[in-house]
Formats: structure tokens, C-alpha cells, sequence
């Protein structure tokens, strides 16, 4: 355990990889270091990686020996004077990115001269403070000499002697004139660099419609030109407002999932090809490359009559129509596939339901006490008690049990009173017992032929 904390106070390791191999994130051209925990790895080479502003970075020879690890700052050798930067990669995989970037002259790769001191950053500081004024006098300039170019950024060297102007033009520009008056404002020896316009917007930097920071301006280093054929083999409709990018050239991100798009666009059937069935002929109306499904339809230019099926079943019947063959349709033979689609589960809930007063549960009605004396007189065969009300039953298909007829109030001496005479007499009683005596049925026709 002491050998692993002594080890890891001088590497600066933790957890397996270094955390020295990953440097400053706020630089665009950052290379991951996969070999900054290997013991001896910075001793395999004196070669050093320096990175400046934005998109310009160099290689350098350690021939004083330094102690240089990622973040250091330091002095290295311009032409003319000396330049200030950050050293960002050291060890054996600076080799391999002198191969990437194809130095082939020894001269390419100058010397570092020392830390930078505070002088050396004092002047840096200076240098940095007049880029944007410098910028903007030399747009004006420019635009006095009727060039068609702008200027997008400039940047000083650290010690003040040379200014580097980047600009773009869609035409060629002669700026002869224009240096002259450069270095007669600035007194500075001017040095110009054409970029296009996605390196300029790497340099300014900003937001892509996807939300997320620029490709160009966090991590891609070179450019890839992009057609509309990528576009085309996506199946993505050729708007020039939503392929286009902050630089108002086609978006770079349209090469990243091309390759796929060609592989899986291999699988399904040709657009000319027409399907045969009993019933009527299909023609193709859409395409889901990644999925491999194919839509068809009875009309060429309307969608009528469509059906999905996948790319496999659409080549057997293409096979079949090749031999004579017609399938009764699209889909017979096709096991049924499950629908593997995402369900958003925020809009299968209403959201109202908050708002929903809570309904009380309404609980069981108790079986009244007749109900269970009568499942007692069942059992034993005993009257039930007088004080419970009898209710109809309908256990067990009985029926109803009838009511039974009450009886007058019984007197205080146990005699029972007679029937309440009933209030209504005379004419309404006696209509009353009319309609409740049963009506004489009338004999039938040929009931008199017979006892004729």
C-alpha cells in the first residue's frame, strides 16, 4: 500500500489511468494520452506537443532536458523571436502524431527555449489585449481598399513581433496593398491564412440546432467535405434551411451515420421493382432503412391500399415473380411481428389526476337480522323472534315469502281490535268490487253453432 500512494504522488495516478491524460477541455485539438500512466513513458522521447490559440498547435524538441508535464506553459522558438504556449502531449505518442501531421523536414521542428517567466506572460498578456482592436482597424482597412474578403480573427505571437490575420474569400484576393498597410498601422510583420467557413466557425464557436456546442469548435480537427448524396442514402428530405449549419455550409454530421445507412440500404429491394400478387401489383412507397422494412402500395403516386412487410419477405416474392409465381398477398407466410416501438408513459396518464377528488368506497350492506333469523329457523326449526321485521328471500330459488297480513292494534287487555272501517263508501266501494269481480267471457260464434 505505501510502494501504490508513493507511486501515485509521482505520477499523479489514481484509478488505473492518469488523470494528466486528458488535458484542458476549453482546447479544441486535446489528444487523449493513452500511455501517460506507462512508467518511462515521457523518457522514450524529447519531443513535446505545444498548443497555441484556438486551432494551431506545433511540435517541439526538449533539448534542455525540462520537467514538462500537460499545463505547463512555455517559451519556444519563432521565426522571429519566441512564441508562448501550453504544452499539451509528451511521451511516445507524440511520434505518432509528427506521423499524423506529415512533418518530413527536421527544420519543421524547432526548440523550446524555457518555462515562460513572468515577463514572458506580461507580454503575452499584452499581446492578447490588442487582437480584437486589431481585428476590427483591420476590417476597415480592407473594406477602404474595395477587397472582397473578411477578416475573421487575428492572433499575435508572444512576444509582439508578428501577427497572423485569418481570412475568407470565395474568390481569389490580392492583398499586396493591403499588407503594406497592415504592418505600416501595426508595425508588425503580418503573416495571412485563409480558412473556410466551418473553420471560422470553429474559431468563433456557438450552438447547433441540436442544442449541443459545435462539432467544430470542441473536438473535430479535420474537415471532411459533405455532399447531398449523404443526405440522399439517409432518405432525409433536401431542405437547404435544416441541412445547412451555423456556417451555412451542409452539416458535418451528416457523414456520421452514412456508412450505416449505405450497409443497411444494401439489404432491401431495388425502388423499380414491382410485386405480383393474385390480387393486384405493388409498388414501393417507403423505406425504414435501419429497421429493414418496406411499405408498398397499390398505386404508383397515392398511398392506397399499403402494406408493410420486411425486406425478406419482399425478396421471396420477388423470387417467386421471377419463376411464374404468384403469393396470394404481401403478408401470407409472414410471421407476425411483435411492435417493439418505445411507449412514452407520460402520455398514457392523464394530468388531470391530481385534480380528482378521491370517490369514498361505499362499504357492504350488513345482512339484516330477518335474513338471519330465517337462516336459523332453517336450521333448527324455531320461530323467529316477533321484533324482527321478515324481509323476502330469495335463497336458493324459494320465491318470495309473503307478507303477512296485519292484524289491527291489539287492545291494552290483549283484546284484538275488528277491521278499520274503510272511509270511502257508497258509490266508490261499490265501483271498486266491480272491477275486482272477474268479467264473464262472451260465448263464441261457434259455440251456438254446436248447441244449435
Amino acid at each position: 500500500m505505501e510502494k501504490a500512494k508513493d507511486l501515485e504522488i509521482k505520477t499523479g495516478c489514481t484509478r488505473g489511468l492518469c488523470h494528466q491524460a486528458v488535458g484542458r477541455q476549453d482546447r479544441q485539438l486535446n489528444t487523449y494520452d493513452w500511455l501517460a500512466d506507462v512508467p518511462g513513458n515521457i523518457d522514450t522521447t524529447d519531443l513535446v506537443e505545444v498548443q497555441f490559440k484556438h486551432t494551431r498547435k506545433g511540435y517541439y524538441h526538449n533539448v534542455n532536458k525540462l520537467e514538462l508535464k500537460k499545463g505547463d506553459v512555455v517559451a519556444v522558438e519563432a521565426n522571429p523571436g519566441h512564441d508562448i504556449g501550453v504544452v499539451t502531449l509528451t511521451g511516445r505518442l507524440v511520434k505518432l502524431q509528427v506521423q499524423k501531421a506529415h512533418l518530413k523536414s527536421a527544420d519543421d521542428i524547432k526548440r523550446i527555449y524555457r518555462i515562460a517567466r513572468p515577463v514572458d506572460m506580461d507580454k503575452f498578456k499584452e499581446a492578447k489585449s490588442r487582437e480584437h482592436a486589431t481585428m476590427i482597424e483591420s476590417r476597415q482597412i480592407a473594406k477602404n481598399l474595395g477587397l472582397k474578403m473578411k477578416i475573421g480573427d487575428v492572433e499575435y505571437q508572444g512576444d509582439c513581433n508578428k501577427a497572423i490575420f485569418y481570412y475568407i474569400a470565395d474568390e481569389r484576393v490580392d492583398f499586396r496593398q493591403l499588407i503594406k498597410d497592415l504592418a505600416a498601422t501595426f508595425h508588425v510583420r503580418i503573416e495571412m491564412k485563409q480558412i473556410g467557413a466551418r473553420q471560422e466557425a470553429g474559431r468563433i464557436g456557438g450552438t447547433g440546432p441540436c442544442g449541443r456546442e459545435l462539432c467544430c469548435a470542441t473536438w473535430m480537427k479535420n474537415f471532411v467535405s459533405v455532399g447531398t448524396s449523404a443526405a440522399r442514402f439517409q432518405d432525409i428530405s433536401l431542405n437547404p434551411q435544416k441541412l445547412a449549419g451555423m456556417c451555412a455550409k451542409l452539416k458535418c454530421c451528416l457523414n456520421y451515420e452514412v456508412d450505416d445507412y449505405v450497409e443497411a440500404s444494401r439489404k432491401l429491394p431495388s425502388k423499380d421493382i414491382v410485386l405480383i400478387t393474385q390480387d393486384a401489383e405493388y409498388h414501393l412507397f417507403k423505406t425504414d432503412i435501419l429497421a429493414g422494412l418496406v411499405t408498398y402500395s397499390t398505386d404508383k403516386n397515392l398511398a392506397a391500399n399499403l402494406e408493410t412487410i420486411t425486406a425478406e419477405r419482399a425478396k421471396q416474392i420477388i423470387e417467386m415473380n421471377r419463376k411464374g409465381e404468384k403469393p396470394l398477398s404481401l403478408i401470407e407466410g409472414e410471421q407476425k411481428q411483435n411492435d417493439k416501438r418505445s411507449l412514452d408513459l407520460a402520455t398514457q396518464e392523464n394530468i388531470n389526476r391530481f385534480d380528482k377528488s378521491k370517490k369514498k368506497k361505499k362499504k357492504p350492506a350488513k345482512k339484516s337480522a330477518d335474513n338471519s333469523a330465517l337462516r336459523q329457523q332453517d336450521h333448527t326449526g324455531q320461530q323467529p323472534n316477533n321484533n324482527q321485521r321478515p324481509q323476502n328471500d330469495n335463497r336458493r330459488g324459494q320465491g318470495n315469502v309473503p307478507k303477512p297480513q296485519s292484524e289491527g292494534p291489539r287492545q291494552p287487555n290483549g283484546e284484538q281490535r275488528g277491521p278499520r272501517p274503510n272511509r270511502q263508501q257508497g258509490n266508490g266501494q261499490q265501483r271498486r268490487n266491480k272491477q275486482q269481480q272477474p268479467q264473464q267471457r262472451k260465448p263464441r260464434p261457434q259455440d251456438n253453432n254446436e248447441n244449435a
